[in-house]
């Protein structure tokens, strides 16, 4: 979450968690009104927001950024936010930026035509969330429409870290690789690097983000605080392989 605990250490855990085995990582923007979010985010972002983090400080934090680092940056959102600043000025200043993608959690691919024409021109992925509730037919709809890669959420429910993976994950996995050659991600309760072990053979990436953000949060007043979020990300990144 940008600025949880605070901009100067989200820029210092980005460049920690590329030098620990991150290949994407995800800035989550703080929003009041987080749907797709479990307890654990909420925190970050209210954390964030006592901060007043704002949508702008996130483009800027990537920009600033990129002087140090190229790993690729897809920032989380919520679309009332990319509403408000207006479409074509987001993708402009994410591009100018230095952004690679966005995820807009609650806007539906259907409904998405306005963003999906201004990220195209700008060649800025969308990133659409797949779901085991999705139909067959909208599952295609969603892997034509989706840049980057695929995030799918392994669960009903919101994020936050769960002891077990769904017991159909593999078998959903293996029905949309059917579907479509584009990288599928699989995000929504990834909380230990056996879950990882567990899919590494049906999907391309795994997205870690409740996990990351408790670990934050039980070191807030620690000093190695960004160390400690590196040698959680390490492991993970080695349970990849």
């Amino acid at each position: 979450m940008a600025g949880d605990p605070d901009l100067k250490t989200t820029k210092e855990l980005v460049l920690e968690m590329e030098k620990r085995g991150a290949d994407i990582i995800e800035l989550g923007v703080p929003f009041s009104d987080p749907i797709a979010d479990g307890p654990t985010i909420q925190e970050a972002d209210i954390r964030a927001l006592k901060h007043e983090t704002s949508l702008k400080d996130a483009l800027n934090l990537v920009k600033d950024l990129r002087k140090k680092t190229e790993v690729p940056l897809v920032l989380m959102t919520y679309y009332n936010l990319l509403y408000r600043y207006g479409i074509e000025r987001f993708i402009t200043h994410s591009r100018r930026s230095g952004v690679d993608g966005v995820i807009a959690a609650d806007l539906p691919v259907e409904e998405a035509n306005e963003l999906k024409r201004y990220a195209r021109k700008s060649n800025l992925d969308t990133i659409f969330l797949a779901s085991p509730t999705s139909p067959l037919k909208r599952l295609k709809l969603i892997a034509k429409e989706s840049r980057g890669f695929i995030y799918y959420v392994s669960l009903t429910g919101v994020t936050g870290a769960r002891e077990e993976l769904a017991e159909d994950l593999v078998f959903s996995l293996k029905r949309l690789k059917r579907l479509t050659n584009k990288p599928i991600a699989v995000g929504f309760g990834i909380a230990k690097p056996e879950h990882i072990r567990r899919i590494r053979r049906y999907a391309d990436g795994v997205v870690i983000g409740s996990a990351i953000i408790s670990v934050i949060e039980e070191n807030l007043k620690s000093k190695d605080l960004v160390k400690k979020v590196g040698n959680f990300i390490e492991r993970f990144a080695q349970a990849c392989y």
